[in-house]
């Protein structure tokens, strides 16, 4: 078996070299990357290797799934990459469909006063390697991803951690923090044996408690190949083997369904769903997520400082029309940041409906007015008009990007639109250069609203790209953050959630659906909407055919 060398964010691995990863995999007999808030496509980006692997030749009668996936696979450190959480490692906690909580590796947790917290443990566990699981490890991965990731040591506020007894863990806070278990459902707090780093205290090849083990990675075409876990205390996987191939352009990966190429895959263009659900040996399945489509604003641009401007641009967007023609029901209108389905939503919202007329009438009020009958209107000699750019991964957002540069043209608004790769794009956030950017928000990172809006609306926040700052919304952020009591605290972030709502810094424009192509074979999917892990479930499996 070979594994390329991995790399860290944005560097590349110099310690390690395959021949150091080999050793120790000879050693301890073993076979053996989630998500930010908003979309970081470039996360966990390194040059390319010097050492290739490929899959190896599937065994007579062994079950394989080869699947087409959307980000170029450039790590498999599991604070970097998404592909391995939930496949390889795993979480103490996990959600529900509602996004409440429920037990994963830890059965149980309490609070013991306002910064202590006991977790009881599974005593069922091993790692893939046929080590026991303890207490010891997860204190040990706790603190090497928060020493690793700087969001986590801020979302958790983790002082120390104590392990008790072999399946006790207790956790004390720097400050109170009422919804420290909903912290540890974030990406970053993977949970992975201490044999995973290597003589260079870096991550070599993870090893996890979870159903699969990685048996190559390569680091050249970025394709990484899973094997089962026999040791998963979850029960026996449906599948031997997983393969994923990197396939970042929605077109090639409808063409690679279509062909056989692959069995499965997310995010075909959508205008593309009904047709191939119509060919034979392939099922196209729509799914709901906890992701949203959302437009951002440059704050520091004069015009979108104005409220006025902003709700406008809001009321400018036909989100029904974008969901049926450009969608091709694949989302739904979004009305708030947070979905319906989510038990800490503000159900007393109501949506910004498509009304153009009071668009044009809140720019008026704002002073942009169309004075030289151009068709675009300006205020103190400068015209209104707006870079808008995304990205062309996610199938949706080129053609709702198309969409809105044509709506807000009819409001007398110029717009550039620009469609660029990521690289790109984030050259031209770090500079400034830029007014509008439609993305992807996952709203579900922890189960918890104070995760949105920490990360995107304080100010200062990771994900504050726009650089919107308004010291009242910081107060009452501050605030619900504090409260332990759930009754209370889901009514303080109500108003969080209303205040925001008038303000629209960030405009919610549809809320995000996946499509799912399969082969008919494929059996057993269950679509995890919170969208941890990369929607394989182990309970999947290739049905025989006759």
């Amino acid at each position: 078996m070979k594994i390329a060398k991995t790399a860290k964010t944005g560097s590349s691995k110099k310690g390690a070299s395959v021949l150091t990863l080999m050793l120790v995999l000879f050693i301890l007999t073993a076979s053996l990357c989630s998500s930010g808030c908003t979309d970081s496509p470039g996360e966990g980006e390194g040059g390319a290797g010097e050492s290739k692997s490929s899959p190896s030749p599937e065994a007579e009668g062994e079950k394989t799934l080869t699947m087409g996936v959307m980000w170029a696979v450039q790590s498999i450190d599991p604070l970097v990459c998404e592909e391995t959480n939930e496949l390889v490692t795993e979480y103490l906690v996990k959600c529900n469909n509602d996004f409440s909580l429920k037990p994963y590796l830890a059965t149980s947790w309490e609070a013991i006063d306002s910064s202590t917290w006991e977790f009881e443990l599974r005593k069922d566990v091993l790692f893939s390697n046929g080590d026991p699981f303890t207490a010891e490890d997860v204190k040990f991965s706790l603190e090497w991803d928060i020493e690793h990731n700087n969001k986590l040591a801020q979302l958790t506020k983790i002082e120390s951690i104590d392990a008790l007894d072999k399946h006790t863990l207790q956790i004390r806070t720097t400050d109170p923090n009422p919804v420290l278990p909903e912290t540890l459902h974030y990406s970053k707090a993977a949970i992975f044996s201490p044999k995973s780093i290597d003589e260079n205290r870096e991550m070599g090849v993870p090893i996890g408690t979870g159903p699969f083990k990685i048996e190559s990675y390569d680091d050249r075409d970025y394709t990484l190949v899973f094997v089962k876990n026999e040791n998963w205390w979850g029960g026996e996987p449906g599948l031997d083997r997983v393969i994923f191939r990197t396939m970042e352009d929605p077109n090639t990966r409808a063409m690679a369904i279509e062909s056989g190429e692959i069995d499965y895959t997310l995010d075909v263009p959508y205008n593309e769903v009904d047709r191939l659900d119509a060919l034979p040996g392939i099922t196209v399945e729509r799914f709901d997520t906890a992701n949203e489509y959302i437009l951002e604003m440059n704050a520091k641009q004069e015009a979108l400082s104005d409220k006025k401007v902003r709700q406008a641009l809001s009321y400018g967007i036909n989100r029904e029309e974008m969901v049926e023609n450009v969608l091709f029901e694949v989302g739904r209108p979004a009305t708030g940041i947070f979905l319906p389905e989510m038990h800490w939503v503000n159900r007393d919202l109501e949506p910004y409906p498509y009304n153009p007329e009071k668009a044009k009438e809140l720019l008026s009020e704002a002073g942009w007015t169309d004075s030289d009958g151009d068709g675009i209107r300006e205020k103190a000699g400068e015209s209104l008009t707006l870079s808008l750019l995304t990205y062309p991964n996610r199938p949706g957002l080129p053609p709702i990007g198309e969409a809105m540069a044509a709506q807000y043209r009819e409001l007398g608004i110029g717009v550039r639109y620009e469609v660029m790769e990521w690289g790109g794009i984030s050259d031209r956030l770090k500079e400034g250069d830029w007014d509008l950017l439609l993305s992807t928000m996952g709203v579900s990172n922890v189960a918890d609203p104070s995760y949105v809006f920490n990360d995107m609306y304080m100010t200062g926040g990771d994900g504050n790209r726009g650089g919107y700052s308004n010291p009242e919304l910081d107060g009452m952020i501050t605030e619900a953050n504090g409260i332990a009591d759930p009754e209370l605290r889901y009514s303080k972030f109500d108003e969080v959630q209303a205040y925001v709502h008038e303000e629209q810094p960030i405009i919610p424009v549809c809320y995000y659906g996946c499509a799912a192509a399969r082969k008919d074979s494929i059996k057993g999917l269950v679509f995890d909407t919170t969208v941890h892990g990369y929607f394989l479930n182990p309970e999947m499996y290739i049905e025989s055919q006759s």
